[in-house]
């Protein structure tokens, strides 16, 4: 189970402020640095750095599953953009990709994302637009048949305009929703991230057609300033 990161001083050397302070530099945005100041002050940065983990969003899978257990032994994962590969390494030892679960199924991850991503252990990555014609069935070919589990933790490049993201992210997220519909199992799971702002009702609408469960939540790991939330839609109808 993932736990929680205290961001708390454990040193011994005193209750002083041990927050980093980062001077605005020549040339850097005060949104830059007030960016890297948060990245500093994390606890989540500095568990994911201590743990070996690619980004701090491996404790939003990790707190997303430890709640809804669909990454179990033996499942087969696609992973949507998958880079920096956070997420696909929370799934390695949970589905048991790389079979050292005595006795367990060995289950089966392959990242999917538009850019080069470094290699994974248990991991199977290739470099493909999911939303390009006939992936879908390269996905199925490349696992020998369909997903067990589609996630996505992916976001649409920012344009600083509010709306104008919601919206970006939510055709992102509807696009991945398709995609689920055409490579899961039935009784799958599909899991992703999307912003709450006023255009994802017709995304539940839509996601509760398809599978008997669709629940909104906003793990730990994600930060409370964030209007980011995940959907988990189990049960897929076929």
């Amino acid at each position: 189970m993932a736990k929680k990161p205290t961001g708390k001083n454990t040193s011994g050397r005193g209750r002083r402020d041990l927050t980093v302070k980062v001077k605005t530099a020549r040339g850097r945005k005060l949104s830059s640095t007030r960016w890297l100041q948060r990245q500093l002050n994390d606890p989540y940065v500095q568990q994911a750095r201590a743990e070996g983990y690619r980004g701090r969003a491996a404790f939003k899978i990790m707190e997303l599953d430890d709640k809804f257990r669909f990454l179990v032994p033996g499942a087969r994962v696609v992973d949507l953009g998958c880079a920096p590969g956070g997420w696909c390494q929370v799934a390695v030892p949970r589905v048991n990709a790389l079979g050292e679960k005595s006795g367990k199924k060995v289950g089966r991850i392959l990242g999917i994302d538009l850019q080069e991503v470094e290699p994974i252990a248990g991991c199977e990555i290739h470099q493909l637009d999911f939303m390009d014609e006939g992936a879908d069935d390269q996905v199925k070919d490349w696992l020998g048949g369909k997903a067990d589990v589609v996630m996505s933790d992916m976001a649409a490049s920012s344009s600083g305009h509010k709306q104008t993201d919601h919206l970006r992210i939510m055709s992102l997220c509807e696009a991945a929703a398709y995609f689920a519909f055409d490579v899961l199992e039935e009784g799958g799971t599909f899991v992703a991230k999307v912003l709450a702002g006023g255009a994802e009702g017709e995304l539940q609408k839509l996601l509760k057609q398809k599978f008997t469960s669709v629940a909104n939540v906003k793990p730990p790991a994600s930060r409370a300033d964030s209007s980011e939330k995940f959907v988990v839609a189990r049960g897929f109808r076929g």
